[in-house]
């Protein structure tokens, strides 16, 4: 419905309803607060106090609220994208259990229970038929008989010649408050809010957590989840021993590393519509639009790995594999990946435009990095000096004095000037072990550091291993180093290698290419351009000699760039950095650092020491507590 009656419009929530203290169990009453701390003792009150209800939960209608039961008509609402139905009662949440769903499944379109005194109306825009809720208001027309329900953009902004009877400036959104306006979804009653079932945010979670796996778990589905499912310990400001590191950090990265997958796998879309052509390299480029993307449903980078199927019966069955070259932005709404070059090209179905499917491909090599490393720091007592091991268990030691010969200028060749604060942090980096260096944005982080990796390899004469979370913060310090004039090798994923960079003729693989030294492995590289495959046996022999140019080039090289996860690349395992320096060091987790402690030695540029770089953020535990880990100071972390 697009006009609704102006005498339908009901005064506001009652404030009761954002307020109210839920009853806990038979006389027991206990406050409730919004925002309730997840404490075991919670979850156990709030699962004994729900198994009373599971009786009384088979008896209530289907359209009950999903979380706590109210079924009044006129404070129900319809969640289309799921069929669920939730009320305008907040219990112990902050927003209202409707405006909560939505946002945690992120759906957006509703509709009105036929009970109520608008009628199963389902919302959506008068002018344009938009049902995002989220982006819906109402505005009453000039004769104050009805409202108009309209989109904020555009029509609400830019009425068109039908509109000369709506006010637009007397616009106001659908939510406020994070609940649906009351005249709309009336707020249940004290009595309606005191018998319905009671739940903490955690349990919410959890609940929305179930539906992505069975949308039709219930409650006892939920009590099973909640007796079996321990919760993990939490971080520590200081560990024993590195066992207990271990031990602590492996499980977190196992969680993850289970929710990154399911949330892959689920991500599969049929019934797309693929258009074809051929990239310069000739290689095969497919594009379509992914409606969960639009909906915001999924993420996507350049760079990701999809694999893409045909189920089509205008021809066999065919899948195959390729990347991420283009995301949708304001030109384009398509997706394009481009496929791996095989042998015989004609087995791409370019002929077929229907009935393709899109598989995210999930690999666990970042996670089971992270639990090598791990594992290794705690068993291999000689991964890390002793100075390093202490400080990243959070224990009190004092730093090393280091000696090390002030250059007699600070500013380096293809840098800016450096001002007098970033002097003062280049001195103070260049004489201690460890070092954080922070600033707001905008101050030069980025060229002090540059300027850092130059006077530490001409001072040192070591390589310096420069890591970051992201490709782009790599890519980007990469580019300020190289101007520097120091030996830069950039070392990318191979999966990323056809992955357009602006650091690209850095990268190995390009430096081994345009390596014109060896004959043989030019010619056998020409070979395979032309022909798209090599015979087994000249396959192996590029294999050997790539892998030769590629240890010449990273052996020979002033400066290593990669992010956190490519540091533990087999290609770098052989390598000794006396130098490490981790940029954004606060947009990661603890074990994305811990490859440097297992994989290599590193940070300390005194000789008798092999330093560890580590991530100044842990999980769980507040970043000025993990920073004070660190006051020992020495470099590099940004």
């Amino acid at each position: 419905m697009a006009a609704l009656g102006d005498d339908r419009i009901a005064a506001e929530m009652d404030d009761a309803a954002s307020h109210f203290r839920p009853r806990r169990h038979d006389d027991d009453e206990a406050s409730g607060d919004d925002d309730v701390e997840s404490t075991t003792s919670a979850q156990a009150a709030d699962s004994k106090h729900h198994q009373g209800h599971l009786e009384e939960e088979k008896e209530l209608p289907p359209h009950a609220c999903a979380y706590c039961g109210i079924h009044n008509p006129s404070s129900v609402v319809k969640c289309l994208a799921c069929s669920k139905w939730f009320c305008s009662a907040r219990g112990n949440t902050s927003s209202s259990h409707i405006v909560n769903h939505l946002v945690r499944a992120r759906h957006k379109e509703v509709q009105l229970h036929p009970g109520s005194s608008l009628g199963d109306t389902i919302l959506e825009c008068y002018n344009c038929g938009t049902k995002n809720v989220f982006l819906l208001g109402f505005i009453p027309a000039k004769s104050d008989t009805v409202v108009v329900l309209l989109c904020r953009q555009p029509c609400a902004a830019m009425p068109s010649s039908k509109d000369m009877n709506w006010d637009t400036s007397r616009w106001q959104p659908l939510i406020e408050d994070r609940s649906f306006l009351p005249w709309l979804v009336a707020a249940p009653s004290d009595q309606e809010q005191l018998r319905a079932r009671h739940l903490s945010p955690q349990l919410i979670a959890k609940l929305e957590e179930m539906w992505k796996e069975n949308s039709q778990a219930t409650f006892s589905d939920l009590e099973k989840a909640t007796a079996v499912d321990d919760e993990p310990a939490p971080v520590l400001l200081r560990y024993d021993d590195a066992f207990q590191y271990q031990n602590i950090f492996g499980p977190l990265v196992k969680i993850e590393a289970d929710y990154d997958r399911k949330l892959k796998e689920s991500q599969s879309q049929d019934g797309l519509i693929v258009r074809w052509d051929l990239g310069l390299n000739n290689k095969h480029l497919a594009s379509f639009i992914l409606p969960k993307l639009e909906l915001g449903d999924v993420k996507l980078a350049v760079g990701d790995e999809m694999r893409l199927k045909y189920t089509g019966e205008l021809r066999p069955k065919w899948e195959g594999v390729g990347y991420v070259i283009k995301i949708p932005n304001n030109q384009s709404d398509e997706v394009t990946i481009e496929l791996r070059a095989k042998g015989d090209h004609k087995s791409v179905p370019t002929e077929c435009t229907h009935n393709f499917t899109a598989d995210y491909v999930w690999k666990s090599t970042s996670f089971d990095r992270m639990q090598l490393a791990m594992k290794t720091f705690a068993v291999d007592e000689m991964s890390v000096s002793g100075y390093i091991f202490h400080r990243l268990l959070g224990h009190e030691v004092a730093a090393a004095p280091m000696k090390t010969q002030m250059p007699k200028k600070f500013s380096v060749p293809g840098l800016p000037e450096l001002n007098g604060s970033q002097i003062n942090a280049v001195k103070s980096v260049l004489q201690r072990p460890l070092s954080l260096i922070q600033g707001p944005p905008g101050t030069g982080k980025t060229v002090t550091s540059a300027t850092i990796i130059y006077h530490l390899a001409k001072i040192n004469g070591g390589q310096v291993l420069v890591c970051a979370p992201s490709n782009v913060a790599v890519d980007q310090l990469c580019e300020r180093i190289h101007r520097t004039g120091l030996k830069t090798v950039r070392v990318t994923a191979k999966s990323r290698e056809d992955v357009e960079s602006p650091v690209g003729f850095l990268s190995l693989h390009e430096q081994v290419r345009i390596n014109d030294t060896n004959i043989e492995l030019i010619k056998l590289n020409q070979l395979k351009a032309e022909l798209g495959e090599l015979s087994s046996q000249d396959e192996k022999r590029l294999k050997q000699l790539t892998r030769s140019a590629e240890r010449e080039i990273l052996n020979n090289a002033d400066v290593i760039c990669c992010t956190c996860v490519g540091a533990g690349d087999p290609r770098l395992a052989k390598l000794k950095f006396r130098t490490v320096l981790i940029d954004e060091s606060t947009q990661s987790a603890e074990p994305e650092f811990a490859f440097r402690t297992s994989c290599h030695p590193g940070l300390l540029s005194h000789p008798s020491e092999r330093p560890i770089p580590y991530a100044p953020v842990s999980v769980g535990v507040p970043v000025e507590h993990v920073l004070r880990r660190f006051s020992a100071k020495r470099y590099l972390f940004l």
